[in-house]
């Protein structure tokens, strides 16, 4: 058994979280595991004031907002709870490459603007370094030679990156469901069944940015199997961990398995709960999505108890402390949470 990794990364990524392991009932009473389970009044007055929570974890020091998945978009580094752009002056493949790396995403492949992804980052946002230079070796960005304090760059000027994908559902309804492919190689291959659980179908759901995984099965029929190589076997994960390459498994088609036994994961659709504005995906202000709307969650009836399902829902840890925030330009969707 060894750690399967895409061959362009090299090194784990620091964070630990806990996600998927709390309990759901205490005392005899069943904790809901999503936001949408309690009771709550939708549509609420634009009037009342939304909630902000908060979770502590520690969070990466960058990401890629904006994309169309989580490995790729405008490049953003965290700088002591605050999250920053970086300016594009002297940004390269080599710089990219290391943004790749850092978030366990796939090879490197463009640098394009940041201006590209929408939203736009806020004028009020600060650009933190630029200059950037790497030589592609390092494991984290802040590692790399770079300026701080940028004064003479504008948001027209953020760097973007995109990584590649490794991971990817075929066959099925909807990018969150279908059978389990990875990528090693430059080539794509499956995923065989044995040894295959639950866990390890909710670290693919989490690495794709869908929701909670909901059915294991395995795949498929003529129409719907694979064809070509078979990566994967045996995959063990513990459910913590943030993409598939960090499980133990099998490597390089050194199994006995057919196509018969390709992995069929079923994700939720993507999430209806965030959290935006903090320091991380586990802290910041609760917008939920209703009618391809994004709003606000109003703090009449908010307690500990409502930020413990959010923190489950999200696969973040314990909720900690949640509080309200004076204004938000967004509608407050949900109020009389219980």
């Amino acid at each position: 058994m060894e750690s399967w990794r895409s061959s362009s990364l090299s090194s784990p990524l620091t964070r630990s979280f806990s996600p998927f392991n709390s309990p759901h009932s205490k005392n005899g009473r069943r904790i809901p595991r999503r936001l949408h389970t309690c009771l709550s009044t939708l549509w609420a007055t634009p009037n009342l004031q939304p909630i902000s929570h908060y979770f502590a974890e520690s969070p990466p020091k960058v990401r890629l907002v904006s994309g169309p998945h989580r490995c790729e978009g405008r490049v953003e580094v965290e700088r002591n709870g605050e999250w920053g752009t970086v300016c594009d002056d002297g940004w390269n493949m080599k710089d990219v490459e290391v943004v790749c790396r850092e978030l366990g995403c796939g090879a490197a492949k463009g640098t394009p603007t940041g201006n590209l992804y929408k939203p736009l980052a806020d004028e009020k946002q600060k650009i933190f370094i630029q200059e950037v230079n790497c030589s592609g070796t390092e494991d984290q960005l802040i590692n790399c030679d770079q300026l701080e304090d940028v004064y003479d760059c504008s948001h027209s000027e953020d760097a973007g990156a995109i990584c590649e994908k490794t991971v990817r559902l075929v066959g099925g309804p909807g990018r969150c469901k279908g059978r389990l492919e990875v990528k090693h190689q430059e080539q794509w291959g499956t995923v065989c069944k044995a040894g295959w659980n639950l866990s390890a179908a909710k670290v693919v759901c989490r690495q794709l940015g869908c929701g909670k995984a909901t059915l294991i099965k395995r795949c498929c029929n003529n129409d719907t199997q694979g064809q070509g190589l078979i990566w994967l076997s045996n995959v063990s994960c513990s459910g913590q961990e943030e993409n598939l390459h960090y499980c133990l498994s099998g490597l390089e088609g050194n199994n006995n398995c057919t196509h018969d036994e390709d992995t069929w994961v079923e994700c939720e659709d993507p999430e209806t709960v965030r959290l935006v504005g903090g320091p991380g995906r586990c802290k910041g202000r609760l917008e939920v999505k209703h009618q391809e709307q994004w709003g606000t969650v109003c703090k009449a009836g908010w307690n500990l108890s409502a930020a413990k399902v959010v923190c489950r829902q999200l696969g973040c840890g314990k909720a900690t402390a949640s509080w309200h925030m004076p204004y938000s330009q967004r509608t407050c969707l949900v109020t009389g949470i219980s």
